[in-house]
């Protein structure tokens, strides 16, 4: 019968499409990457998601983020993704955490719940604590490494941590997942050498920060704060998007 998934299931079959449906999938940050990555994968018939994040929309976001429109602005990223995500499949079903993943909170998240864990977080600590529990629960996962700074879409790869080279994120999580006795880690990263982004104070977030009042995480608390583009963390998302449905449909 035809349906909204139809010519998705012209490439992957009915038996692809059944097991994206009966998949949860865990997005951790709807940002640049994870956003792009939630679109994609509602797209794709995915039937059920948790989105994880604590962050309000700002309006330096709206050069990058699906999420962020002038309307958004101020409001919950993840309350804004799962409303857009429910227009496209009103049968999809979100359970939405407003919090920023820590090792603290990592037990008060039911992993074994997930067939997919999505880390777009930005913060080692959080990334390499999704790592432990996924190899924990033995659960697939895929890592976001640095999207920011970058000019050249072309430039990302899929794979093994361990075969990476030039992204300095990579580089830390190499060691640190190293460490911690990780054997594998599927992960998105890019060749491309860092772009310096220029030290203009007069549009800087350090100086000019316009998060709304009381937000937990601000630019002015941030060590460094880079620039980025619309077609670079959307490539990313895509790419790892991508992934995740090769990956289920495969289980």
């Amino acid at each position: 019968m035809l349906d909204q998934f139809s010519r998705t299931q012209l490439l992957i079959g009915k038996e692809g499409i059944d097991r994206l449906r009966a998949s949860r999938v865990a997005v951790f940050g709807i940002g640049g990457v994870g956003g792009y990555v939630c679109e994609a994968l509602v797209r794709s018939g995915v039937g059920a998601f948790d989105l994880i994040d604590d962050d309000k929309v700002c309006l330096t976001n709206l050069n990058r983020q699906i999420i962020a429109t002038r309307r958004t602005v101020g409001q919950y990223k993840a309350d804004v993704m799962a409303e857009r995500m429910r227009e496209i499949n009103p049968d999809v079903d979100i359970r939405i955490h407003k919090c920023f993943f820590l090792p603290e909170n990592a037990d008060e998240f039911h992993f074994e719940d997930h067939d997919y864990i999505v880390d777009a977080v930005d913060t080692v600590t959080a990334k390499l604590t999704l790592v432990m529990k996924a190899q924990e629960m033995q659960i697939p996962i895929i890592s976001s490494m640095g999207a920011g700074n970058k000019l050249d879409p072309s430039a990302f790869r899929v794979a093994d941590i361990y075969e990476t080279k030039v992204c300095p994120l990579a580089k830390v999580m190499r060691i640190e997942c190293r460490k911690r006795g990780v054997k594998k880690l599927k992960v998105v990263y890019s060749e491309e050498k860092p772009t310096r982004p220029l030290e203009d104070m007069s549009i800087s977030c350090r100086t000019h920060c316009i998060c709304p009042p009381g937000a937990k995480h601000k630019c002015t608390e941030r060590r460094d704060i880079p620039g980025s583009t619309a077609f670079v963390p959307s490539v990313a998302g895509l790419i790892i998007a991508g992934e995740v449905v090769k990956d289920l449909c495969r289980k």
